[in-house]
Parts: C-alpha cells; sequence; structure tokens
C-alpha cells in the first residue's frame, strides 16, 4: 500500500505530501562501513516497497553519488506518483585531481570524485541537477541543506532562498535542513520558511535534547520533522547493546553504554525488543512525521518494518520515565503502522 495516498499517514511538510511511519534512507546501500552488492541493495529496496515504505532519502554525500545511483535505477521501475523522493544539497561532487581514490569519508568506495562544500546559490541549483541526472528522475520532491553546522550564514543568506525559489516555481514541493543537531535546526524553522528538516540522532530514546529547542518550534510553525538515526548509529539496533557497538559512529563510551543496557532491562522486563522501543518511542512526538531508517539486506528491512507492529505496553514508557531513562515530558507514543 501506498503511504502517498494513505489517509491515516501524516502530513510531510506543507505540499500536501504524506508518509507512513517507516522511512527508508539509502546511506548503508552505498557502502556505508563496508561494501554492498548490487543484487543486495535491490533486493533491501525491493523488500522496502513491499512493505510498504514510499519515503526514500538519498544524498550525493552517500558513497560520492552511489546511493542516488542505486536508488535512481530501482526507483525507475515504480510509478513516480507513488514515491517521495528526497536528496541533499551542499556538497558538490567534482573531479578529484588525484584521479580515482578510495573515499575518506566512511564509504567503502572508490571514485574519481570528490566533495567540495557549496552553499551558494549556484550551488544549490547546480547540485540539484547533478542529483537529478544520478537519479535518472524527472523530479525531487524534498531537498534538504545537507550538514551547514560551519556555514550557518551561508545556509541563511544563500540556500534558502534559493530553495524558496525552487519551491515557489514548482520544481521542488518542500524543503529544509538536515543535521546531526538540533540547535541549528530549530534557528532555521524560526528563521525560514522551511517546512521539513531532518533531524539525525538527536531525539532518540536514549536522547531527549530536541524537545527543548527544534521539537516545540516545529510544532509551532507547522513543521514536519523526519526522525533520522534512531538507533543511535548502532547501539540501540539490537536487544542488548554490546561494547562493541556504535555511538554517533564512534565506540560507544562506557556510561552511554550502561544507559542503553538499562533502557532494555526495562524492555526486556515488559517483553519488548530494545529496536522496537527505539522506533515507536520517537514517532510518539506530534511533530515527528515518520523515522527514517537504512538498512544493508532484505532482512534487515523487513525486521524494522516488522518492529513498527509490535504492542508496546504504555507501563513501559512510565517505567523508563520514572527510571529518568527518558524525559517525563516526552510524548508516549501512539499504536504505529508502517504504512
Amino acid at each position: 500500500m501506498s503511504s502517498v495516498g494513505n489517509a491515516s499517514a501524516r502530513a510531510l511538510g506543507r505540499s500536501g505530501l504524506r508518509v507512513g511511519s517507516y522511512g527508508f534512507g539509502v546511506a548503508p546501500l552505498a557502502n556505508l562501513g563496508h561494501e554492498v552488492a548490487d543484487d543486495v541493495a535491490v533486493d533491501a529496496l525491493e523488500a522496502a516497497w513491499s512493505a510498504g515504505v514510499r519515503y526514500f532519502d538519498a544524498a550525493p554525500h552517500y558513497g560520492l553519488g552511489l546511493g542516488e545511483r542505486r536508488l535512481g535505477a530501482f526507483l525507475s521501475t515504480k510509478p513516480r506518483d507513488e514515491f517521495i523522493l528526497s536528496t541533499k544539497v551542499g556538497r558538490l561532487l567534482v573531479e578529484n585531481p588525484l584521479g580515482a581514490q578510495a573515499d575518506d569519508e566512511g564509504f567503502d568506495v572508490r571514485s574519481p570524485l570528490m566533495r567540495r562544500r557549496d552553499y551558494s546559490g549556484d550551488g544549490i541549483r547546480r547540485s540539484l541537477d547533478e542529483s537529478l541526472d544520478r537519479l535518472g528522475l524527472d523530479r525531487i520532491d524534498i531537498v534538504f541543506v545537507h550538514d551547514p553546522d560551519d556555514f550557518y550564514r551561508e545556509a541563511l543568506d544563500e540556500s534558502f532562498p534559493a530553495l524558496d525559489e525552487l519551491r515557489r516555481q514548482g520544481i521542488i514541493a518542500s524543503y529544509g535542513a538536515g543535521m546531526n543537531q538540533s540547535a541549528m535546526l530549530a534557528e532555521f524553522v524560526l528563521n525560514t520558511d522551511l517546512d521539513v528538516v531532518m533531524c539525525a540522532g538527536r531525539y532518540t530514546l536514549l536522547e531527549q535534547g530536541p524537545l527543548d529547542d527544534l521539537l516545540p518550534a516545529a510544532s509551532a510553525r507547522d513543521v514536519s520533522v523526519v526522525a533520522a538515526a534512531v538507533f543511535n548509529s548502532g547501539l540501540l539496533a539490537r536487544d542488548r547493546p554490546g561494547a562493541q557497538t556504535t555511538y554517533n559512529y564512534a565506540p560507544v563510551p562506557a556510561e552511554i553504554l550502561a544507559r542503553a543496557n538499562a533502557i532494555a532491562d526495562v524492555c526486556e522486563a515488559h517483553g519488548v525488543s530494545l529496536p522496537a522501543a527505539a522506533l515507536q518511542f520517537t514517532l510518539g512526538h506530534p511533530a515527528v512525521a515518520t523515522v527514517c531508517t537504512g538498512a544493508r539486506s532484505a532482512e534487515q528491512v523487513l525486521r524494522n518494518a516488522a518492529l513498527f507492529d509490535v504492542p508496546i505496553p504504555d507501563a513501559l514508557w512510565s517505567d523508563l520515565a520514572s527510571a529518568e531513562l527518558i524525559r517525563s515530558d516526552a510524548p508516549r507514543p501512539q499504536k504505529a503502522s508502517v504504512t
């Protein structure tokens, strides 16, 4: 079932797009960490489609264009009006003067391209045109300014005005920013006319800082939040976190690991897996339109899809709050559905 036309789905932005609970991010399929074979990537995307996923997110950054190429090839086989597609701007892919090199930003690829930060209006338009070429599609629904942490002024003065013009022209439906922090996203929500943001790794079962800035700002301004990296880069992806797992793509500090295992203890006492609680918790806030998570295989996709339908008793959330393992002011989840 398409989540785009599902009346029970949540609004994504203010342009009429609607989305189900489960969005699919292609960074893992762009060889994040290690290589994923072409057929394995296709199987994972087909599994997501079969599970009802209709929102897909990419970026030029992911595998130096590999993520967009793989996603575009897959989506070219699907009806264009049945899915929502987002990508990102801020990193242009340009020729590497050293020739083909192994990527040094976490993706197992070798490419003649390299990234160059460019948040100018011309850079935004060029990036979008090049993404359309890699995707092989006729339009992109949502464009996020990607990781402008050190480029606040450029994003505010150049990137967002360019995207606003593209939205007025009907070239894109919505725009926003995608970041691994919430404070600057809140600033953008309050000071631009964006209508959707992607917040990665900050509003999760492990941390709820956006309750103090981004989420109230988004609610007040009718801005949708796409919550990404809700497993905190793997720490919450297993029933029982171990010392070998990662937090924010780095070795997990001992105190963070202990907190994650304390949350797992409460989940286990209620017969609920930690990953199921992690996915459903984030959807509890009304400003969160969807959870966007990646996977490396069809098996992982189907496992994640099933987690949205795991029954979770209200007592689990109450016990976590009583133990001060989640904030008491965090909204409690309602029944979730992939579509």
